[in-house]
């Protein structure tokens, strides 16, 4: 069942109830979005952000549409690019710049990142800065250690990750920002279909 049936299926007092429940995490996340775009952030449509994210954001954060980031650990010294329909979950921690090891300056040296779309980053994975590319459909096993790009719908895991299998599908029928309860926009145009 999709979830615009889903939806639709509710008696009004549910949907109702359901309606009133997502109310206020959407003023919650609107807001965050808000302070992470007047820093300099791109951020797309019905992205939940948590608010300390959104206050360190700055312009080398760039995040697509329906998107769930439940971390602030989100190094933005470097450009971090995060596609759409992305779940990045708790206590994640991404790391972009690290120093320049052969130097007796130790300067700093920036990577960067890229998430393609449909990824899942599960809670305590840690992605290091010689990882620049997950790439579409990725998933990343939780207090998992990525310290190289993953390919095309691989499923990660480990210390130092590792691919263990091939994902067979991507997450393309669930409305990320409902995790959680972000999706009041969804909702309101799910009775309307």
């Amino acid at each position: 069942m999709t979830y615009s049936e889903k939806i639709k299926g509710r008696s009004k007092i549910k949907y109702f109830l359901g309606l009133l429940a997502r109310i206020v995490p959407y003023v919650i996340y609107s807001n965050n979005r808000r302070i992470a775009r007047k820093n300099g952030a791109t951020i797309g449509d019905n992205v939940i952000i948590n608010k300390s994210l959104a206050q360190k954001a700055n312009s080398n954060l760039h995040i697509g549409n329906n998107t769930s980031i439940q971390t602030d650990k989100i190094d933005t010294r470097a450009r971090v690019h995060i596609g759409e329909n992305v779940i990045i979950g708790q206590n994640v921690e991404i790391i972009t710049v690290s120093h320049n090891i052969d130097s007796e300056f130790w300067e700093n040296k920036y990577y960067g990142l890229e998430i393609e779309d449909y990824s899942w980053i599960a809670t305590n994975a840690f992605i290091l800065p010689s990882c620049r590319k997950i790439e579409f459909g990725t998933v990343i096993a939780a207090r998992s250690v990525v310290v190289s790009n993953t390919m095309k719908m691989a499923v990660v895991s480990g210390n130092p990750a590792k691919e263990i299998k091939k994902r067979k599908t991507v997450h393309s029928e669930l409305v990320v920002p409902s995790l959680l309860s972000g999706d009041l926009q969804f909702y309101l145009n799910a009775r309307k279909i």
